[in-house]
């Protein structure tokens, strides 16, 4: 393989299809995993992620020596950061793993080179990492080109929005902030709109905030129409005729590495400002543990009316429909809670886009569906609608509007 122009440290769910479509316009690109399979996989042309058309991008970028993958980075003149940014104890954000990309690209860097963070990360972490090359590397100071651009991408489409959606960009200085815009200026054809680093990783945040807090709003109608014995869904319909009005569709809570976690990185820091933003995180992890509650009411009222235990389908795992991504997944938390109170009854988990599951014994669909007693849909898989076996004799909680 030639010498390669981009560094890409993470081949997740965001690095890899990135790291894709930049091999894809014929760039060198040699991305970084601490996974020695994650590596394994992308050097045979495969990949780890469940994703459209990533397969065939990632099979032809290798092919073609466009991307190779190992667990230690080389020299470039552009590194790209896509690490996760877990969280501490007391829902602190956690940004070792950037830094600790960081330290590794280090000893590479060189004048004139250009370093971007895409993790999602804390106001102020662009400018902590600044600090912290400088200090390895102080012959470097106001030599490098760094900066902030977080992706905007919805699993399940993300090789169109990478290429699509528009991007913010926000540097250290406007020197910086021009020179990445120029970066993807090469593979992106939205618009990418200029700012600085601390507005830019604002803005990540800010944005997925704004869609938790909109599905609380839902979820919050939820549970006010379970006791007031309306048709949440039905309200919803009816109050989205109004020309000013779009509300969201209720689930059984919010999963994902990005809405479920970025408003955190707002609480945390602005504890006392952040009123709206910290309740709205509050109403849908309650959301969660509501319907793991739901499902052991509605457990027991069987056994009363028929003596004997139900069986219980449990459909989906993933945190959004027709991905394999489990992370922070409101679905998995209700089956775990769920199956800790278990007692004898026999249960069915469900996740079509997964084959298999370390905790989860997978079941069929189709099989969950024919032989439980109580179904509970928990994601709205596309496999879970227009179902064509008959639910009359089922219970049915659907807390995602599959029914």
């Amino acid at each position: 393989m030639n010498k390669p122009e981009v560094v890409m440290m993470g081949l997740g769910y965001i690095g890899l299809p990135t790291a894709a479509l930049i091999a894809q316009n014929k760039t060198y690109v040699h991305g970084v995993d601490i996974n020695q399979k994650v590596v394994d996989t992308i050097n045979d042309g495969n990949i780890h992620v469940v994703e459209p058309e990533l397969d065939t991008a990632v099979a032809s970028a290798v092919k073609e020596g466009y991307l190779t993958a190992s667990t230690n980075p080389v020299e470039a003149n552009t590194y790209l950061i896509v690490v996760p940014t877990p969280f501490k104890a007391k829902n602190e954000p956690d940004i070792s793993f950037v830094e600790a990309a960081t330290k590794a690209v280090l000893p590479l860097l060189k004048e004139d080179d250009l370093y971007i963070i895409e993790s999602t990360s804390p106001v102020g972490t662009t400018e902590k990492m600044m600090q912290l090359i400088y200090s390895e590397r102080p012959e470097l100071e106001s030599k490098l080109n760094i900066a902030y651009c977080p992706e905007r991408v919805l699993p399940g489409n993300v090789m169109y929005e990478l290429v699509h959606n528009d991007r913010v960009i926000g540097g250290i200085n406007e020197q910086s902030t021009d020179k990445a815009e120029a970066f993807y200026n090469k593979f992106i054809s939205g618009n990418l709109h200029k700012t600085n680093a601390r507005t830019a990783e604002m803005c990540k945040l800010v944005e997925n905030s704004s869609r938790d807090v909109q599905i609380a709003f839902a979820n919050e109608l939820s549970l006010i129409c379970d006791k007031a014995d309306i048709n949440v869904w039905e309200l919803i319909e009816l109050a989205n005729k109004h020309p000013r009005v779009n509300i969201l569709q209720p689930g059984c809570g919010v999963g994902g590495h990005c809405i479920a976690v970025d408003p955190y990185f707002i609480v945390s820091d602005y504890p006392m400002e952040s009123k709206i933003i910290g309740t709205a995180r509050e109403i849908n992890n309650y959301k969660s543990f509501w319907c793991a509650e739901k499902v052991q009411i509605a457990k027991l009222e069987f056994e009363l009316r028929h003596g004997r235990k139900p069986s219980i389908a449990l459909m989906g795992l993933a945190f959004k429909p027709n991905i394999d991504d489990l992370r922070e997944s409101p679905a998995k938390y209700i089956a775990q809670k769920v199956l800790q109170n278990a007692n004898n009854e026999e249960y069915y988990v469900v996740e079509p886009n997964i084959k298999e599951h370390k905790v989860f014994k997978l079941t069929s669909y189709k099989e969950a569906l024919e032989k439980a007693d109580i179904i509970v849909f928990l994601v709205a898989h596309d496999e879970f609608k227009n179902l064509p076996l008959n639910l009359n004799n089922k219970i049915v909680l659907d807390f995602c509007g599959v029914v």
